[in-house]
């Protein structure tokens, strides 16, 4: 498509850039800014100078932030194999609707995407649906077992952009030091989901005093924090990327600065949840802010704004986790963990920015300019000259109440409703194509 973005503040971290001005998209491909002399504009179409055989869509953006596509390089799409939860086209749609041109799918799915027909597969599904981009992650182990390698060449080669078991942790320091000695020379991150099982895996939530108070076995903080100085001193020795999944805990994102001062090729992600709220959601045995890891203390969670603002945290994500309602509403140690974050991270995370802990640019890099680098998306995540069409136009002030049941995901299992949050994204465009104004 051809269009023309007028009247926005242009937000680009890769550029240094945050400014009104008007963007030019022809043929599918970001070609920059333009001078607002360059064209002229008749009702909803604009002509270019030097390019009169061309009409150009025109979409005015004015009081909103024009920013490069957003990505979240954490969600579970559950498609193929539980499609009951979601599917690749009601999870892209929603991605689209709350403002992600692109996502990173792991690869708990059914069987697990281990093999290159399924990292196939969900590829194309996604191309087919025609809502936002989908990057496969694929299992590090076979089946995501923790035993064996998978064929991680034949993987990539098919577009798996990084290797994960998320769910699980990878199974041991033996199997995880392999697994990054073999994809160093790939140039992929290995994603880790960091949790010491032996201390774990008879908790349901944090451990302390809420979890004694509810009469509940509880997770130490330590069953995050030892897993994450395993794996940083096994990416010191290998030198290979390490990205470290959804930190929870003080101890954690102190580990990872200084494993950044030291020099070693570590970064981190925290998501929605665990900065927005702390183990008194759980209160009332509500399951649906049951999660893995469990949310922390208050003290943590200050930690985890913290280590956003001082950029310590290179990326927010949703580590969207869509559930049938059967498995959520029933008794607390029984219910399976995970929210449904694409439609609510943008209005959540946005309060970063109202609160004046972190500012406009520093939000696009933590949202799109960095998640693009750490999984390495070519020409996406910036406005330069080439990129791809990705964008999304974000009302930072418009107010607004999370009603579940407007959900386009499949997943209603969110602790977030009725909340009221200021900000959201009113359009997408994801390879030229327009999807909006979405919900104004």
């Amino acid at each position: 498509m051809n269009i023309l973005v007028i009247n926005g503040l242009l937000i680009d971290p890769s550029q240094d850039m945050e400014q009104p001005g008007s963007l030019l998209i022809e043929d599918d491909i970001i070609k920059g800014i333009v001078d607002p002399k360059s064209y002229t504009i008749k009702g909803d179409t604009a002509f270019i100078k030097n390019r009169q055989d061309k009409a150009f869509t025109v979409i005015d953006a004015s009081g909103k932030w024009v920013v490069p596509g957003l990505i979240d390089m954490h969600v579970h799409m559950r498609d193929p194999g539980y499609e009951y939860k979601e599917d690749i086209l009601t999870g892209t749609k929603a991605a689209m609707t709350g403002g992600f041109t692109s996502v990173c799918a792991m690869p708990n799915t059914r069987p697990v995407n281990d093999n290159k027909t399924i990292t196939r597969y969900m590829i194309s599904k996604a191309n087919e649906a025609g809502y936002a981009h989908l990057f496969p992650i694929a299992a590090v182990s076979k089946g995501s077992e923790g035993v064996e390698l998978s064929e991680i060449y034949d993987l990539v080669d098919a577009g798996a952009v990084a290797v994960s078991d998320d769910g699980m942790p990878v199974a041991s320091a033996a199997l995880l030091r392999k697994a990054m000695l073999y994809i160093k020379p790939l140039g992929i991150p290995l994603i880790d989901h960091p949790e010491e099982l032996s201390l774990s895996k008879t908790g349901y939530m944090n451990e302390g005093v809420a979890s004694v108070k509810l009469g509940l076995n509880g997770i130490p903080q330590t069953a995050e924090s030892v897993a994450v100085a395993r794996d940083i001193m096994i990416a010191a020795e290998t030198g290979s990327k390490l990205h470290l999944a959804h930190l929870s805990t003080r101890y954690s994102v102190e580990l990872v600065r200084w494993a950044k001062k030291m020099g070693i090729p570590v970064t981190c992600e925290v998501t929605t949840n665990h900065f927005s709220l702390n183990e008194d959601a759980v209160n009332g045995y509500n399951t649906n802010a049951k999660i893995n890891p469990p949310l922390r203390t208050e003290r943590d969670r200050q930690a985890m704004l913290e280590a956003i603002a001082d950029g310590t945290v290179d990326c927010i994500v949703t580590d969207h986790a869509p559930h049938g309602n059967d498995e959520k509403e029933i008794e607390f140690d029984k219910a399976l963990n995970g929210i449904s974050g694409l439609e609510t991270s943008v209005g959540l995370s946005l309060k970063l920015v109202h609160d004046k802990i972190i500012d406009k640019k520093q939000f696009v890099r933590l949202m799109s300019c960095a998640p693009s680098t750490i999984v390495n998306l070519k020409n996406k995540g910036t406005f330069k000259a080439g990129a791809d069409a990705d964008i999304t136009v974000i009302d930072p002030d418009t107010k607004w109440l999370v009603d579940k049941d407007k959900f386009i995901s499949k997943g209603r299992n969110t602790p977030f409703h009725g909340l009221e949050l200021k900000g959201r994204a009113v359009m997408t465009i994801a390879g030229g194509n327009i999807h909006g104004n979405t919900r104004t």
